[in-house]
């Protein structure tokens, strides 16, 4: 048994694809991974954390913030970086 996966089309009938136009497709690749999200005005509004009070450093983001995060993390498999 091969090692290596050997296509099902015969070499005669596979489609030869040339590059022709190097600049469009740089820019098809950049634009792959291209994802807009669109928050509303009081997500936005409650995005940053409100002064606790309390003992210890102040928060940055709020809890929506941080699952709004977590949230995308889950759906598009992203690392926690």
């Amino acid at each position: 048994m091969p090692s290596v996966k050997s296509s099902r089309v015969h070499p005669k009938y596979k489609t030869d694809y040339r590059v022709r136009n190097w600049s469009e497709y740089e820019q098809g690749l950049r634009a792959r991974g291209d994802v807009t999200i669109w928050f509303g005005e009081d997500a936005m509004a409650n995005w940053l954390a409100k002064p606790s009070g309390g003992p210890g450093g102040p928060r940055l983001y709020s809890d929506l913030a941080i699952e709004t995060a977590l949230t995308l993390r889950a759906v598009f498999r992203l690392p926690l970086r």
